[in-house]
């Protein structure tokens, strides 16, 4: 059974910075690009920030582009968000996605990918 679970939200000041971690069990880890997405009340899921599964290509999203890095620990199957210079408009709750063997070079749709965690809030106050 696969299991994806995500830590690390929380409330944060404006110019602040957390560390989102999530942790993939129940699969290979190294065999599924991962990625980092959010969704804010009344709006549509986006994809912040995305991973292929060595590691070594990466890609954000303009608004969060410079202020959060996307990391990845193959041998503990954990992904990383470090976000700093937490903005107002970053609160949202953050999923962790993961989907098999395949690099876009960009985030895919959320329905691409095979598996999500439960979420966890991030709320930037000003």
């Amino acid at each position: 059974q696969v299991q994806v679970v995500e830590s690390g939200g929380g409330l944060v000041q404006a110019g602040g910075s957390l560390r989102l971690s999530c942790t993939a069990s129940g699969l290979t880890f190294d065999d599924y690009a991962m990625g980092w997405f959010r969704q804010a009340p009344g709006k549509e899921r986006e994809g912040v920030s995305c991973i292929c599964w060595s590691g070594d290509r990466t890609y954000y999203a303009d608004s969060v582009k410079g202020r959060f890095t996307i990391s990845r620990d193959n041998a503990k199957n954990t992904l990383y968000l470090q976000m700093n210079n937490l903005k107002p408009e970053d609160t949202a709750m953050y999923y962790c996605a993961a989907e098999k063997a395949v690099w876009r070079g960009r985030c895919g749709a959320p329905a691409d990918y095979d598996y999500w965690g439960q979420g966890t809030q991030v709320t930037v106050s000003s």
